[in-house]
């Protein structure tokens, strides 16, 4: 809405057409939408549910009693900052529905009396990932599909079946990883936070900067500014939401905040044209939360036992049984990450 307003008002007073300016856009989202979720998240405790721990989790009773599904408000916070800051176009605008909805799904989880259960939340991600592949397929891609892929610049064709079957999976690896990694506080937001700030650079500097795309043999993304702005804007109200969340916490994301996080991390490599970026953006909250998911899948459909001696998510097993404090494993988790997505991006963009 800002960026058609300015249109219409540089012909009255010429700096409105600095309104049309992504840096400016970008720079004027992020503290627009950490600015207000610093100072409404607060306002909101009274209004969401509390936490009542969880089971086989170290130190849960630390968070029981705290307001959890602040999702809902930075999320909430997000979607009307993107309306108000960006130009959207119609498949933004479906995935920005489809986030709401997927934080709508965590929300109600959280406030419920009894969890939903395992198999019924997989079930709502699996409905979501696979409904937002084909928007995605149709809207986005327009029915056209390419990769681009390490080690290589050629670019390879995709099968609308394949597509599907990759588009999905990532999306709810991507959201039951990130859910999984919520459990430290500031661990999960920070994580995420690095994802997303990762992907704004590549959007903006990279793949929508036709120059730099051509010289590093990737494809161009005419709308990759517009992507950049949105996880830019998405990072803004993540940090204000951290602004609460650090150790001690005085609020938690619940589901409502980790799968809409997930979900849009996913998204977001899918439009870049590499599913491999998962790596780049998310290989901590991989190896945190989606070895358990591995350890527990095998276990329990296929009756095989791998890394029994460990406690997943790792975090767990790190502040169990290596005594590292939350402030430990929040740092060194994020260094972690930092060191892996510099070596990944020098792979990905320069060995090709």
């Amino acid at each position: 809405m800002l960026y058609q307003l300015a249109r219409m008002l540089q012909n009255v007073y010429g700096p409105f057409r600095l309104l049309q300016s992504y840096a400016v856009l970008i720079t004027l989202a992020l503290y627009t939408g950490f600015l207000l979720t610093v100072r409404l998240l607060p306002r909101a405790y009274r209004f969401l549910p509390k936490d009542r721990g969880r089971e086989f989790t170290v130190s849960a009773e630390a968070a029981v009693g705290k307001p959890t599904g602040a999702g809902s408000v930075f999320i909430t916070i997000f979607v009307v900052v993107c309306l108000l800051f960006i130009p959207l176009n119609a498949s933004q605008l479906a995935i920005l529905g489809c986030t709401w909805l997927v934080m709508l799904t965590g929300f109600l989880d959280d406030r419920s009396i009894h969890s939903w259960g395992e198999y019924l939340k997989g079930a709502l991600d699996l409905a979501l990932s696979a409904g937002a592949s084909v928007i995605l397929f149709i809207l986005y891609f327009k029915g056209s599909v390419t990769y681009w892929l390490p080690f290589t610049s050629l670019t390879i064709a995709v099968h609308p079946a394949v597509f599907f079957a990759v588009s999905t999976l990532i999306l709810w690896i991507s959201i039951n990883t990130t859910n999984c990694t919520d459990g430290v506080d500031g661990l999960s937001g920070t994580l995420v936070l690095l994802a997303l700030t990762s992907l704004g650079i590549i959007f903006y500097f990279v793949l929508g900067h036709a120059r730099v795309a051509e010289y590093l043999l990737v494809p161009h993304l005419a709308d990759g500014a517009q992507w950049a702005l949105l996880a830019f804007t998405l990072s803004g109200t993540l940090m204000g939401y951290l602004w609460h969340n650090a150790f001690p916490s005085k609020v938690l994301m619940g589901d409502a905040g980790s799968r809409a996080l997930g979900f849009f991390i996913g998204v977001c490599v899918i439009v870049a044209g590499n599913p491999f970026l998962l790596l780049m953006t998310s290989a901590m909250i991989l190896i945190n939360g989606g070895t358990g998911l591995l350890k527990v899948a095998l276990l329990r459909f296929f009756k095989i036992r791998i890394l029994h001696t460990i406690r997943f998510p790792l975090h767990d097993h790190m502040r169990k049984n290596h005594l590292w404090s939350p402030t430990q494993v929040l740092l060194k988790f994020m260094i972690l990450q930092v060191l892996i997505s510099l070596a990944v991006v020098g792979i990905f963009f320069k060995i090709r």
